[in-house]
């Protein structure tokens, strides 16, 4: 496989993606070159969503496809955003909105306890009876204010203990 879809038109996923593929040779095309608009993500699970991208960019690309879904779930919102993380402020996608939403939203909560999810869905066809899935979590906490430049989303409000920083504070080559 040496080429592969990337069903997303996230600029920063497709440079973090991008990095990890590039040195197994694989070139990673953005769904918006070849004019692939986004799926919808109409599932409440990230397994779901993730796979629902991952085939409509294979099938109106004839290539095997990469995509997935990812947010952030907070313990005290019983798991929100969820699935929900990029439009948790509404229309249009604001990380910024979003961020100032949850901690409107958090308030004066004690338990701050919260997580990333990613889950990963590779179809090497449209009709790809085994796709490939990888879920990963990533946990830390919620801060009362942001902070750091790096990242995107909801870096600057998530906190890693492990660290001693946000996510917005890593480097890219940071380790937890």
């Amino acid at each position: 496989m040496k080429q592969l879809v990337l069903a997303s038109n996230n600029a920063k996923k497709l440079k973090e993606l991008g990095a990890l593929l590039l040195p197994l040779g694989i070139d990673l095309i953005p769904q918006g070159q070849l004019e692939i608009p986004e799926a919808e993500e109409p599932f409440p699970t990230f397994v779901e969503n993730a796979l629902a991208k991952a085939r409509h960019a294979a099938r109106l690309s004839g290539l095997p496809a990469l995509a997935d879904d990812s947010g952030l779930c907070v313990r005290a919102l019983d798991g929100a955003p969820g699935v929900l993380s990029a439009r948790y402020a509404g229309e249009p996608k604001s990380d910024a909105r979003n961020n100032a939403h949850l901690l409107e939203v958090l308030g004066h909560q004690t338990d701050r306890a919260a997580h990333f999810v990613c889950v990963l869905v590779l179809v090497r066809h449209a009709n790809d009876p085994q796709p490939l899935i990888a879920e990963g979590n990533w946990h830390g906490e919620i801060l009362d204010k942001p902070r750091g430049e790096q990242g995107f989303g909801y870096d600057p409000l998530f906190w890693v203990p492990t660290a001693g920083q946000t996510a917005a504070e890593m480097t890219a080559t940071a380790t937890c």
